[in-house]
């Protein structure tokens, strides 16, 4: 099933821990791989610096459910840095995950809601300030 999704993983001091995710492995569910985005993006030398604190990744199946688990089970230098984004396609924004006491998260944002979409791994993360009738999404219909 085709369903897009992008997820953006932001710690500090974490590039021996994702460095892994940035290589194929025949061991997982999903078959993309991260994407370092270091300095050398934003200054145009395109030349790879030593510290990397954001990673980026497009999913275009519905083939990540092990994704938020795995990014858990890390062993992150500094769990307190870490945030991560994932907005799938019926999305209105990006939701955040973060670890507190161990566990990977969502973090409420205001005016936002979760509901469970089983086309989703994530389920559907709305905007409740919308006026009614704006744009609908494709889960409502």
């Amino acid at each position: 099933m085709s369903r897009y999704a992008e997820v953006i993983v932001l710690a500090r001091r974490a590039e021996e821990v994702m460095e892994p995710l940035t290589r194929p492995d025949e061991g997982r569910a999903w078959h993309q791989c991260f994407t370092r985005v270091d300095d050398g993006m934003f200054d145009g030398s395109r030349m790879s610096s030593e510290e990397c604190y954001v990673w980026v990744i497009q999913f275009i199946r519905h083939n990540w459910g092990g994704l938020l688990s795995r990014l858990e089970s890390l062993a992150w230098p500094d769990p307190y840095s870490v945030q991560v984004l994932v907005r799938d396609e019926d999305d209105d924004c990006f939701g955040l995950w973060m670890i507190y006491d161990g566990k990977l998260v969502e973090v409420p944002l205001p005016r936002t809601e979760r509901e469970p979409f089983s086309a989703s791994v994530t389920g559907v993360l709305s905007r409740t300030d919308r006026c009614t009738g704006e744009l609908s999404r494709p889960h409502q219909k």
